[in-house]
């Protein structure tokens, strides 16, 4: 169970985690950077259309976000009736496809950005901390979305979906930024809004905060296992600020 974030005592703050060490932030993008549902959600039911399936509720495909893209494809299928054409088949390779080229035309369109995402990035660089963007969106949608909201500076790099052969839960992504920045885990914020993100934070060794605002699969945020919740980046960099 998590816990809200705050000053536990001197040195302490995201329910007990010692702050303190922390030398580097490695950010998830999808509901902790930018709410990107309006452009999933518009791509995924262009892509029923392209197969001549009837549209689903937006709300519904929010739920589906959280796992990448292929996983997306697969649960937007299966709530369409299509359940039959599972990854490694013919239908899902022509519903992936049609995805893609919909999401290419659409990255950023209708996205925006979350409140307290560019001051907080901006205090935490001022503090000297190093910042990351790590994602399971496939990477050549990755650095033209950060360009069009002006984050790419921000970030000394990113890991995207497809960067490894694995991607979060797996603890890879973030133990790779680790590796980049010649850190050890326990010197390395995680932040993210989904269990998929705690998951890979706990299997890798970090500290974990989650953001109450994301979309974490449809499940409230204080069901994530994770160290806090904190309810702005912004005000993240404040805790982190109080503890250089």
């Amino acid at each position: 169970m998590t816990v809200p974030v705050q000053a536990a005592s001197a040195g302490m703050s995201a329910g007990g985690v010692d702050l303190r060490p922390i030398r580097a932030v490695c950010i998830d993008l999808d509901g902790t950077l930018l709410d990107t549902i309006p452009d999933l959600a518009a791509a995924a039911n262009r892509m029923l259309e392209d197969l001549g399936l009837e549209r689903l509720d937006p709300a519904l495909l929010e739920t589906f976000v959280g796992k990448g893209v292929e996983v997306l494809v697969e649960r937007t299928l299966a709530a369409a009736g299509r359940a039959d054409d599972r990854p490694g088949t013919a239908g899902f390779d022509r519903a992936r496809t049609a995805f893609y080229q919909r999401y290419r035309a659409g990255n950023g369109l209708e996205a925006r950005l979350y409140d307290g995402v560019v001051d907080g990035l901006t205090q935490m660089q001022s503090l000297g901390l190093r910042l990351s963007c790590v994602t399971n969106k496939p990477g050549e949608f990755v650095g033209p979305l950060l360009d069009r909201f002006g984050l790419s500076s921000f970030f000394d790099f990113s890991i995207a979906g497809d960067t490894l052969p694995v991607k979060k839960p797996h603890p890879g992504p973030l133990l790779e930024a680790c590796r980049r920045w010649s850190l050890t885990p326990a010197q390395v914020l995680a932040v993210g809004d989904s269990v998929n993100d705690a998951a890979a934070a706990r299997a890798a060794g970090m500290p974990v905060v989650v953001v109450p605002y994301g979309y974490n699969e449809g499940r409230a945020a204080d069901t994530i296992d994770a160290d806090g919740i904190v309810p702005t980046l912004h005000e993240l960099a404040v805790l982190l600020g109080k503890h250089r």
